[in-house]
């Protein structure tokens, strides 16, 4: 697909929301690999752990979200421009943000009924876009 090259050409213009995807595309493109995840998580929620941080400001730790995905960021091969804002209990990432640019992402789907918090992770993202 073309995921990865419309990241390289945006990022840095426009604000970048990567979900699922989009999220392992955010952490390949920055120097991270991408890796079969030891659990296939489709259709499963899990707790979501964080510190409030990018678009899960004001959010309670943990929260369920849904999970659908057999792959994920791997976190040894992490660059130093990406920061964890969200794992499982089990330590996989669950949420990037860059350093300096507006590009962040989460592993599961905020806009799923079954996510907690969904609307305000979505507001939150774009409330980062306007500062």
């Amino acid at each position: 697909g073309i995921s990865c090259a419309v990241l390289r050409t945006f990022a840095g213009r426009v604000p970048i929301f990567g979900v699922c995807l989009g999220h392992q595309c955010i952490g390949e493109v920055f120097g991270g690999k991408v890796v079969r995840a030891d659990r296939l998580m489709h259709g499963k929620t899990s707790p979501i752990l964080h510190q409030g941080a990018s678009v899960l400001k004001g959010l309670p730790s943990p929260f369920d979200a849904i999970r659908y995905h057999s792959l994920l960021v791997e976190r040894p091969s992490l660059p130093a421009c990406l920061d964890v804002t969200a794992e499982t209990a089990e330590g996989e990432i669950m949420g990037l943000a860059h350093r300096s640019l507006p590009v962040h992402g989460v592993q599961f789907h905020p806009e799923s009924i079954l996510t907690q918090h969904g609307k305000q992770i979505l507001q939150n993202f774009l409330d980062l876009c306007r500062t």
